[in-house]
């Protein structure tokens, strides 16, 4: 019997401590997770962390989901992750991403634009750092001359994976990736959302098998009913959050899934700086379709459920402030061996 592949996010921005992380990662590692995947905003940097959990695991793929392609140069890139993948043995994972204008502009201070003809050049280098081949690139963004990096990976191909929305940016990873690292996957809504990668893999002469389907999804088991019910008002606030504070990417993959009525209302209300009235305008049947929460036996039915319409590994992202013994009962919940 194969066993399922299955995956976890631990959010730059959450509260739990070193120690925390570490327990997670290590039970993750233990119940046959295949990677732990954590991203930046405006918290903690993704390389520094995995490089940490490198030393206290030891099967575990680790992946930066994401890093935002403008906030370093490729090379810097190139270099950071072939670092991780000779500290952990060869379990290095790239995630790239755009991020959105907000954080790019308001956070980082760099212009946001061309995002997806950033993030191809970004990839062509990548991969030809990691080569070993002297790096001679002429690209509309980036220009390269003479240099060939000085370490290299362990693994042949690092697998790099592109967090994408819009229809060029999913014709793009359709076309170059090794895996889509979507959020806020609607279960029923996904084979239509994936058309376009599907799409241009075909162009590329890939089969859309060769392009991993990993969606973040907002888990939690739990028998205790106050944890379930404090977890879907987490998820309701998230949302909010992406939706009325995060631009327009959000909003419009929402509105495609049909939410465009509530999202309309969500907005108006952040608008007015009323951050709960719009937490209460996404309904239960939004939380149902995008998350995992419930009974361990709800939450397995869910991701049974996301499989079936083509997620290849689910990424377990935990709503804020989950503490340890939640996660860490999630995770059981949740692993290869109980699935």
């Amino acid at each position: 019997m194969t066993t399922q592949r299955i995956a976890l996010t631990f959010s730059s921005r959450d509260n739990n401590d070193d120690d925390d992380l570490i327990a997670v990662a290590q039970a993750a590692d233990r119940l046959g997770y295949e990677s732990f995947w954590t991203g930046e905003s405006w918290g903690r940097d993704a390389f520094t962390v995995l490089t940490m959990l490198a030393c206290h695991t030891e099967r575990i793929g680790l992946g930066t989901g994401i890093v935002t392609v403008y906030s370093r140069t490729p090379g810097l890139v190139a270099q950071s992750i072939a670092s991780l993948d000779r500290i952990s043995n060869g379990r290095a994972v790239l995630g790239l991403g755009s991020s959105g204008r907000i954080v790019i502009e308001d956070w980082h201070g760099v212009k946001f634009d061309h995002p997806v003809g950033r993030t191809a050049e970004y990839i062509d280098i990548i991969r030809l750092a990691l080569s070993g081949e002297r790096v001679n690139y002429e690209g509309r963004f980036y220009s390269l001359k003479r240099f060939r990096m000085g370490v290299l990976p362990v693994q042949e191909r690092v697998p790099i994976y592109v967090a994408s929305l819009g229809k060029r940016n999913l014709e793009l990873t359709g076309r170059e990736a090794d895996g889509w690292l979507p959020i806020w996957t609607h279960r029923e809504k996904l084979p239509v959302i994936k058309e376009p990668l599907a799409q241009a893999a075909a162009s590329a002469g890939r089969q859309v098998t060769d392009v991993t389907t990993a969606p973040q999804i907002l888990s939690c088991a739990s028998q205790d009913e106050a944890t379930v019910s404090d977890a879907v008002a987490q998820a309701r606030s998230h949302m909010a959050f992406y939706i009325g504070g995060m631009g327009q990417y959000y909003y419009d993959l929402f509105c495609r899934y049909g939410y465009q009525d509530e999202c309309d209302r969500l907005r108006a209300a952040w608008a007015e700086g009323n951050r709960a009235g719009a937490a209460t305008c996404i309904t239960d049947e939004m939380v149902d379709s995008i998350t995992a929460i419930g009974t361990p036996e709800d939450c397995r039915d869910k991701m049974s459920r996301f499989r079936s319409n083509g997620v290849d590994m689910p990424i377990v992202a935990f709503p804020h402030g989950s503490d340890r013994d939640t996660m860490l009962g999630t995770l059981e919940a949740l692993s290869p061996a109980t699935a």
